[in-house]
């Protein structure tokens, strides 16, 4: 015997809808939003310095966080290893994950990192415990970022968001997006202020458009967050305090086109606690170098070369192959070093300058007095020297740098573009 028809067709029914339930419970419980937090089960590690001197060789570019930490970025997670001075990537010492935004930038400050996602969110974690402190809402990035295999534009040159020092002692994150930006208190993510970056522009057919007219650049060692606003004619620098969000200077150098591209000096990574700038042209090498000072930014010819950096009070070159240090508000000559081979400025940090050698030697010499600090050559294991330098960082007396296969194709997949499966070399100078 078996069942009546129309029983047949009840119990197909019931359990077509039971599968159907079954499977949009799994497809929400793999797609729906989620954050998964992993804080760390072990204590926090202590600060490292090792001796001058090739540490090892990570997959990704490490932000290092409080001296003690490495921290990485992923598609859609972040996480830290330890120690500071380890020879590969271990595993994680804490990870912080988000679906399904991508995580677009991250920022660090003493023990505490921001990460900006794709969605606009900002989440700020204790880099000692990986726990969030806080998280709340801000503008969008602008456009997509497509990061490649190191995700080094991520740590090293995180977009649209800024620590800004204030005077009275805080820390300030500014987060800018297309139509606006948005200022928060980094110890507990209090909004300080919003100010919009879009003007409206009728395109031509009848109707009005929002564009961005207003782009955060870096911020000042002594708590101004410097903007390039375009919104009301020809580009301008503006100086705006970061707790407060007013506006004090508004400056324009002379000779200038209407458009203008500001480049932040002597800063700190992620553009933070800069102390100079040099402005030009759009595509246009010839600019002008500037110091930062109570009132509108005084003339730093030193620093008007493209490749000059500015180290404490002093602007770094090579000049016809000779490494140069200049009083940066004088000009005044402090130190050269000729006699070395031939070298690129690679990377500088408050009191180095790091050099590379055509056979990709890292030399590293006092930024104040041009000292020799150390000498050696940037090379892990049997990988060798025959590479070229990609982007490179320097923070805590360390340098990482990516090494890119020979010639160098910024069209060509991950594979071919990078030297190995751990590109990244990380020294201790």
């Amino acid at each position: 015997m078996g069942f009546p028809k129309g029983r047949r067709r009840i119990a197909v029914a019931v359990a077509a809808l039971l599968v159907t339930a079954a499977v949009a419970a799994t497809v929400y419980r793999v797609l729906a939003p989620a954050e998964v937090s992993t804080p760390a089960r072990a204590g926090y590690p202590p600060a490292s310095s090792p001796a001058p001197g090739v540490v090892g060789r990570l997959p990704v570019a490490p932000l290092i966080v409080d001296g003690r930490l490495r921290v990485y970025a992923a598609h859609r997670q972040v996480y830290a290893d330890r120690p500071v001075g380890g020879r590969h990537r271990t595993t994680p010492y804490w990870s912080y994950r988000r679906w399904p935004a991508a995580l677009d930038g991250v920022v660090a400050s003493g023990t505490t990192v921001v990460t900006r996602w794709s969605d606009g969110r900002l989440v700020a974690l204790d880099a000692r415990t990986g726990r969030v402190s806080w998280q709340t809402d801000g503008p969008a990035p602008v456009g997509e970022r497509t990061a490649r295999r190191t995700s080094a534009a991520t740590v090293w040159d995180p977009r649209g968001v800024v620590v800004a020092p204030a005077p009275d002692g805080r820390q300030v994150v500014v987060v800018a997006g297309a139509q606006w930006m948005r200022a928060v208190d980094l110890a507990d993510g209090r909004e300080l202020w919003q100010s919009y970056t879009t003007v409206t522009v009728p395109p031509g057919d009848g109707s009005d458009a929002a564009v961005g007219c207003r782009d955060a650049v870096g911020a000042t060692a002594s708590g101004q967050l410097i903007t390039v606003d375009s919104c009301a004619g020809p580009a301008v620098v503006e100086f705006r305090d970061a707790v407060t969000g007013a506006v004090g200077v508004r400056w324009r150098p002379a000779g200038v086109g209407d458009e203008l591209v500001a480049t932040p000096l002597g800063c700190g990574t992620g553009r933070t606690g800069c102390t100079g700038l040099r402005t030009a042209a759009p595509g246009d090498d010839a600019g002008r170098g500037w110091l930062f000072g109570a009132g509108e930014p005084v003339a730093a010819p030193a620093l008007d070369r493209p490749d000059a950096e500015l180290v404490g009070g002093t602007a770094v070159a090579v000049v016809d192959g000779v490494p140069v240090g200049r009083s940066a508000r004088t000009g005044a000559e402090l130190w050269r070093r000729p006699g070395l081979p031939q070298v690129r400025l690679l990377a500088v940090q408050p009191d180095r300058v790091h050099l590379l050698t055509e056979t990709n030697d890292l030399v590293t010499l006092d930024a104040a007095t041009g000292a020799q600090r150390s000498w050696f050559a940037l090379n892990a294991g049997s990988d060798g020297t025959g590479w070229a330098p990609g982007a490179a960082y320097a923070a805590d007396g360390f340098v990482a740098v990516e090494r890119l296969r020979k010639p160098v194709d910024p069209t060509a997949d991950d594979q071919r573009y990078y030297l190995t499966s751990e590109p990244v070399i990380l020294a201790a100078t």
